[in-house]
C-alpha cells in the first residue's frame, strides 16, 4: 500500500479487517498532504448538483450518514446558512437544489432544509443588513487528519504495519510478487495498491507503469481568521464568478474560510496559499459579513492539492470529484490497483470497492464487507452521545475545563482515558505546554499515532498550533527532540 492519506488508510483498514497482511508506506506523515488540507466537511457537495453529478452526491450523502455513525467523535452534524443574493442564482433555483439535496440523502438523521428570515435568524446578525432571505440545511464537519489516523490505527490493530517517513523509491514485478524498494530495503507483496493521491501518477511511473487516467492537480486554499460570529452554524456564500465559499466556525476561537480552485503545477512537497488566493477569500467573505476581512486578519493559511480525474473540463471547479479504480489485467502478473480522484466523504466506500476488486485476485481477502458497521477507534458511542461523553470526562477528570474536555472528547472519543489514565490533576499528566496540551498526550501521540515532530502533533493530530504562542510551539519541538523513542 503506497500512500498514507485517507484513501490509503481506509483501504489498509478494510483489507486488514478482511484477513490480508497489509504494509502501508507513507513518504511523510499520515495525512500530511491533501487529507489534512480539506475544508473539513463531510458532505454531498451541494454545488456538484449544478454539474449533474447526481450519483456522486447521492453516494457522498449516504456515506455522510455512515461516518456520523462510526466516527461520532471526529464527525458531527453542522447547519449551513445560504443567504439569497439578488442578481446571482434565483431563489427558486436554490430552493429546488436544496430540495433535491435532501431527497438524494434519503432517510437521514439530520434535519432538512428550511427557509429563514436573516433579519430574525441568529446567523443574520453578522451579515450585511441588506441580506434578508436565505436557507438553512444540514451537512457534517470532520477533523480530516484525525479521520486518517483513526483508520490507520484500526488497520494496525487488525495486523497492518504502518510505516511513515518511508518513501517508495521504485517497484517491479518479480516472481509473481511486487518488490518495492525503500530506503530501508526491499519489501515484497502479492499486490501493490497505489493510493498516492495527487502523486498517484508519479507512483505509477516509479512502478514502471503508465498512469491509466490523466490527472488534474487542483489547489484549494483556505484562510483562518479570528471568529467572525458567535454561533455554531456555518455559512455557504455564492460569488459572482459562480463559485461558492464557506465560512465555518473553527477551533472555538476562529473562522475557517475557503476554498479556491486553481490548477497546480508546482511541487507537491511545497503547497501553500498564494497571495492572490488569500485576497480572493478575504474579498469573498467581505461581500457578506458586516465587518470586512483583510489579509492582516489572517492568522493561518493552508492549501492542499486535490487529485482529480481530468475529463477535459475547462474550469478547475468543474472537474469531477468522482473517482476511478484501476486494476491490472491477470496476464500482467502481480496485481496493481490504483485509486484516482475522489473526495474525503467517500473514502470508506472507495476503500470498500477497491478491496472488493482486489479480492477477485487475492484469496486472502475472503471476509465480507464490514467497515460501514464498525466504529473507528474511540467512536463506540451513540451518534448523538457526544455531549454525554464530554460530561463524563469532565466528571471523571474535574481538573479539565469544559473547553479541554470538549477538545479531548472530540479528538479521542472513548479512548481519551488511554492517556488520561488515573490522573487526578494536571501535574500527573507531566509537563504542560499550554492550551491543555500535556506531556502525557504528546507521548501517547508519539507512541500510538505515529507522530514524530511538533508539526505532526500541533497541526495534524490536533490544531493546537493555533492556540499556542511561538515560544510554546518551540517548547513542544524541544521536548520531542529531547525525548526520543
Amino acid at each position: 500500500m503506497i500512500g498514507g492519506g485517507v484513501n490509503g488508510a481506509g483501504i489498509a483498514r478494510d483489507a486488514a479487517g478482511r484477513g490480508a497482511k497489509v504494509l502501508l508506506l507513507e513518504a511523510r506523515d499520515l495525512a500530511s498532504g491533501t487529507s489534512s488540507a480539506s475544508t473539513k466537511l463531510v458532505h454531498g457537495g451541494l454545488r456538484y448538483l449544478e454539474y449533474r453529478e447526481f450519483a456522486l452526491v447521492r453516494e457522498a450523502l449516504h456515506e455522510r450518514e455512515r461516518l456520523l455513525a462510526i466516527a461520532p467523535h471526529v464527525v458531527r452534524p453542522m447547519r449551513f446558512v445560504l443567504p439569497y443574493t439578488p442578481g446571482l442564482r434565483p431563489r427558486w433555483m436554490l430552493r429546488l437544489g436544496l430540495f433535491l439535496y435532501d431527497h438524494l440523502a434519503g432517510l437521514s438523521r439530520l434535519p432538512g432544509t428550511r427557509s429563514i428570515d436573516l433579519r430574525r435568524h441568529v446567523a443574520g446578525r453578522a451579515l450585511d443588513p441588506a441580506l434578508r432571505h436565505g436557507f438553512e440545511y444540514s451537512d457534517g464537519w470532520v477533523d480530516d487528519a484525525r479521520l486518517v489516523v483513526l483508520n490507520a490505527l484500526d488497520a494496525a490493530e487488525r495486523g497492518a504495519v504502518i510505516r511513515t517517513r518511508t518513501p517508495m523509491l521504485s517497484a517491479r514485478r518479480e516472481g509473481g510478487l511486487w518488490a518495492v524498494e525503500t530506503p530501508s530495503g526491499t519489501q515484497l507483496g502479492r499486490a501493490l495498491v497505489n493510493a498516492g493521491g495527487p502523486g498517484a501518477d508519479d507512483v505509477s511511473r516509479l512502478a514502471g507503469e503508465k498512469p491509466p487516467f490523466a490527472m488534474r492537480r487542483v489547489r484549494g486554499s483556505h484562510i483562518v481568521v479570528r471568529k467572525l460570529f458567535d454561533h455554531d452554524d456555518a455559512y455557504i456564500f455564492q460569488l459572482p464568478d459562480t463559485r461558492i465559499c464557506f465560512a465555518i466556525p473553527y477551533e472555538r476561537d476562529f473562522t475557517l474560510i475557503g476554498t479556491t480552485d486553481r490548477d497546480h503545477s508546482g511541487a507537491l512537497s511545497d503547497v501553500s496559499a498564494a497571495e492572490d488566493e488569500v485576497s480572493y477569500l478575504c474579498a469573498a467573505a467581505s461581500r457578506y459579513f458586516t465587518n470586512p476581512v483583510t489579509a492582516q486578519d489572517v492568522v493561518w493559511s493552508y492549501a492542499g492539492v486535490r487529485a482529480l480525474v481530468d475529463e477535459g473540463s475547462g474550469r478547475p471547479e468543474a472537474a469531477t470529484r468522482g473517482y476511478r479504480i484501476s486494476l491490472s489485467e491477470p496476464g500482467e502478473g502481480a496485481p496493481l490497483l490504483g485509486v484516482w480522484g475522489g473526495k474525503i466523504t467517500s473514502y470508506r466506500h472507495v476503500a470498500e470497492v477497491a478491496v472488493d476488486r482486489l479480492a477477485s485476485r487475492l484469496p486472502a481477502l475472503s471476509g465480507p464487507r464490514w467497515t460501514g458497521q464498525v466504529s473507528l477507534p474511540g467512536g463506540d458511542f451513540p451518534p448523538d452521545g457526544q455531549a454525554e461523553l464530554i460530561a463524563a470526562l469532565a466528571a471523571d477528570y474535574p481538573f479539565l475545563s469544559v473547553i479541554d474536555a470538549t477538545r479531548i472528547a472530540r479528538a479521542y472519543g472513548t479512548r481519551a482515558r488511554y492517556w488520561l489514565g488515573a490522573a487526578r490533576d494536571w501535574a500527573e499528566l507531566g509537563h504542560a505546554f499550554g492550551a491543555g496540551l500535556s506531556e502525557a498526550e504528546v507521548a501517547y501521540l508519539r507512541r500510538e499515532e505515529w507522530a514524530q515532530s511538533a508539526e505532526d502533533v500541533l497541526w495534524r493530530r490536533s490544531k493546537l498550533g493555533l492556540h499556542l504562542s511561538t515560544e510554546q510551539r518551540a517548547d513542544v519541538a524541544c521536548w520531542i527532540e529531547r525525548n526520543t523513542i
